[in-house]
């Protein structure tokens, strides 16, 4: 692997797409043990949480587990903006269901602390939360992330679904900003 370019930033290698996928694994073992007796709704955060659902619902074994999208913006570039905005909606009947909000990345929690307000007016059963990557020290609301892929510290990456700008969400590895 090698620094890529995306507009004015150069990005080195940082986590393999083995290791992603054996994250991935474990924590769709984790689902499948917590959730057998369920009827889970996964529901994936686009854009950038598109290849993590497709290869944690693969690994999903729950018979009647069912997957639908929803998407949401909050970062223009590096940064967020600080709102949620909502471009397309849930179309799902969630009532008395178990809904498993399936992100790319938890940072602040805010997007995350919207989303599961939204979703709670719904009534739904529970409300699970996996996230393809985790940034502990950036956490800045009270929200429950049920399962966690990998943990990573305060700093920009692109690949596996993540952008910047919309660009680097094809790379199979993930790439974290070179200061």
């Amino acid at each position: 692997m090698e620094t890529i370019k995306l507009k004015d930033l150069t990005f080195k290698p940082y986590i393999r797409r083995e290791e992603i996928s054996s994250a991935i694994k474990h924590v769709a073992k984790q689902i499948n043990k917590d959730l057998a007796d369920k009827s889970p709704l996964f529901l994936c955060v686009l854009n950038g949480a598109f290849v993590f659902a497709a290869d944690l619902f693969r690994e999903i074994e729950i018979p009647d587990a069912e997957i639908t999208f929803i998407r949401m913006k909050s970062y223009i570039g590096t940064h967020s903006t600080g709102e949620v905005q909502m471009i397309s909606g849930l179309h799902e009947d969630i009532s008395g269901r178990t809904v498993v909000i399936v992100e790319d990345i938890v940072d602040t929690g805010f997007t995350l602390l919207q989303l599961k307000e939204m979703l709670q007016e719904c009534n739904p059963a529970e409300i699970k939360v996996a996230t393809l990557l985790f940034k502990p020290d950036s956490l800045k609301y009270d929200v429950t992330i049920d399962y966690v892929a990998l943990d990573i510290p305060q700093a920009f990456i692109v690949g596996y679904g993540l952008d910047y700008d919309e660009l680097g969400r094809n790379l199979k590895d993930i790439y974290i900003v070179q200061e």
